[in-house]
């Protein structure tokens, strides 16, 4: 199932928004009520003192009184023991399953949006959100939730019944408490810009870590060490100033808010004894009022440590939401019956942001036929093949496979149909048996190991110390280039799509490979419609088609005799290629 947007809840709170997203709303529900009940308990204590306190000024002399109000002191603190214990076990439950449904929505989605949307976001980004930010969530919903509501709620009711003692005491507590939260608003004065500093400078310092770490081999090799660890540095310093700007702006604010609204005792005593000694209030009320003001705080300074929480969650919320929201590709839900593999474009335009980059594209491929994209760097080769492979959808115009527009096939048939193999050759951390059957995950260990030796890979396979159930490394790390290219081409080999996409399969092999990777290639695309993008021009020279791009337009389309008389670009091209090959 396709993940939901979120849109609908975009104006609701953050916490609405996180509940939206959660299919424990019950368990959270249970675990605000046992948490009531705990703080409820909690406060019994107070009401015990203050009713003890009352009957020795009275002369309270009966020892059961005094044990009954011991009693419900202790049961009230083994009650707030025990339902807070339950409430806590509950919402983490509810939590945890949470945050792994975030992430899960999340991944989903990555998968259904256009891969403009993705490649637009870095992968430092990425990676921050899906591991730190989600788990940031986990004290907004495993302890606010059920904390915040209980030590809101039963203060309130206390501060209730304290007015019907008497309503001057009641107010007599509420002005150190009111004044402590003024101090609190002017902590979280602002808070979203601070809090925003913060949120981009870290992105920006995983970035540079990803980008450091994972170019340190080219980073070594050209001597740039000191350059890019100036540029990884400046990242970490203005992620760490933005926190000690923000907590020094805050500090001031938070020590008033601390210090204020505790200090109920600084009016409530004074006021209190002035009450009793002009008989106005007699010394039972004034205990009891005394010791529930003193009571009050508690629980209020509990929900108080979590409004960083709150303040801070709607970014995160935002941050979740921008990329569930994402649009889905139009795909359709039944399958359709193709009766040929012919692919046309007609009037396709596209753009990257605001920029568009292919320019009213029209374009006839033939099933079973080879052709080739060529054109400068930046002219819109890749663009266009990965609009063919629906990657992306056209912002106008028709991409078609035997007729029919990509939006009318499923998501599953459209991959069904392509085999794409672009020059990255990635792979996954994983055994090679799995890398390959990643094209076809039902095929048998005999079919994999088939397309291995069809792909000329077999033979370096098996002379690894765990053969087939080698581990890669991360992106392949642990093979050649050569040998990763290998690789993908025998998972497209397994996967026996119709169509094959080629971004340049042999860019990064060495001498010694280019040869049987080459092999590969054209084991993998016999009887296939087949479409290359090609850099070296000679490799070309047979296909039956070849489209010149240049700025994102077709500037002409021909066999390699036509192109060479008739195309002034493509013959420069050519020419200049050959007299490379020649001089090296």
């Amino acid at each position: 199932m396709e993940p939901s947007s979120s849109k609908s809840s975009q104006k609701s709170s953050p916490l609405m928004r996180l509940l939206g997203w959660s299919e424990k709303k019950g368990s959270y529900a249970l675990s605000v009520i046992l948490a009531i009940i705990g703080v409820a308990g909690s406060m019994a204590a107070y009401f015990a003192a203050g009713h003890m306190i009352a009957g020795i000024l009275t002369g309270q002399r009966n020892w059961g009184f005094f044990l009954y109000w011991g009693v419900v002191a202790a049961i009230g603190y083994l009650a707030y023991l025990v339902f807070h214990f339950a409430s806590t076990a509950i919402s983490h439950m509810a939590t945890f399953a949470t945050i792994s449904n975030i992430r899960q929505l999340l991944a989903k989605k990555l998968v259904h949006v256009p891969m403009g949307y993705v490649l637009d976001i870095p992968s430092g980004t990425l990676k921050s959100l899906m591991v730190e930010k989600v788990d940031s969530i986990e004290t907004m919903l495993a302890h606010a939730v059920p904390e915040l509501t209980s030590n809101l709620l039963i203060p309130a009711l206390v501060l209730i019944y304290l007015f019907t003692l008497d309503w001057r005491l009641a107010l007599a507590a509420l002005i150190p408490f009111l004044l402590g939260m003024l101090c609190m608003v002017g902590m979280t004065r602002d808070y979203a810009t601070w809090y925003g500093n913060t949120v981009t400078t870290g992105k920006a310092m995983n970035d540079a870590s990803v980008e450091y770490v994972a170019g340190i081999e080219v980073i070594k090799a050209f001597g740039q060490s000191a350059s890019s660890y100036e540029k990884f540095s400046r990242a970490v310093h203005a992620s760490a100033h933005a926190y000690i700007d923000w907590m020094a702006h805050c500090q001031v604010w938070a020590n008033g808010a601390y210090s204020l609204a505790p200090a109920t005792l600084v009016t409530v005593l004074p006021l209190g004894c002035l009450f009793v000694a002009q008989k106005t209030l007699d010394p039972a009320t004034f205990v009891m009022c005394a010791v529930l003001s003193v009571g009050i705080f508690p629980p209020l300074y509990a929900a108080a440590t979590f409004a960083d929480s709150l303040a801070q969650i709607g970014t995160t919320v935002d941050e979740i939401a921008k990329v569930l929201d994402l649009p889905n590709q139009r795909r359709a839900t039944k399958p359709i019956v193709l009766e040929n593999y012919d692919i046309s474009l007609s009037d396709v335009h596209f753009s990257y942001s605001d920029q568009e980059v292919i320019h009213g594209v029209n374009l006839e491929i033939k099933a079973g036929q080879m052709t080739a994209l060529v054109g400068p760097s930046g002219s819109g080769k890749s663009t266009l093949a990965r609009l063919i492979a629906g990657f992306w959808d056209a912002h106008s115009g028709k991409v078609r496979i035997g007729g029919h527009a990509l939006q009318e096939m499923t998501a599953e048939q459209l991959t069904q149909q392509i085999a794409y193999v672009d020059q990255n050759s990635y792979l996954f951390n994983e055994s090679i048996m799995n890398n390959i059957r990643m094209g076809r995950p039902q095929a048998s260990d005999a079919e994999v190991i088939a397309c291995a030796k069809a792909s000329g890979c077999h033979d370096f396979i098996a002379a690894l110390p765990q053969g087939y159930q080698t581990v890669v490394g991360s992106a392949g790390g642990h093979l050649s280039g050569g040998e990763r290219q290998r690789i993908t081409i025998a998972r497209a080999m397994l996967k026996d799509a119709p169509i094959v996409l080629l971004d340049e399969a042999t860019a990064y092999s060495d001498p010694e490979s280019e040869v049987e990777v080459e092999s590969a290639v054209g084991k993998l695309v016999t009887g296939k419609t087949l479409i290359v993008i090609a850099h070296r021009l000679s490799t070309i020279r047979d296909a039956d088609l070849i489209v010149v791009m240049s700025k994102g337009c077709v500037e002409a389309q021909g066999t390699h005799r036509e192109l060479m008389e008739n195309c002034p670009l493509y013959a420069d091209m050519y020419t200049a290629h050959i007299g490379a090959r020649d001089e090296a």
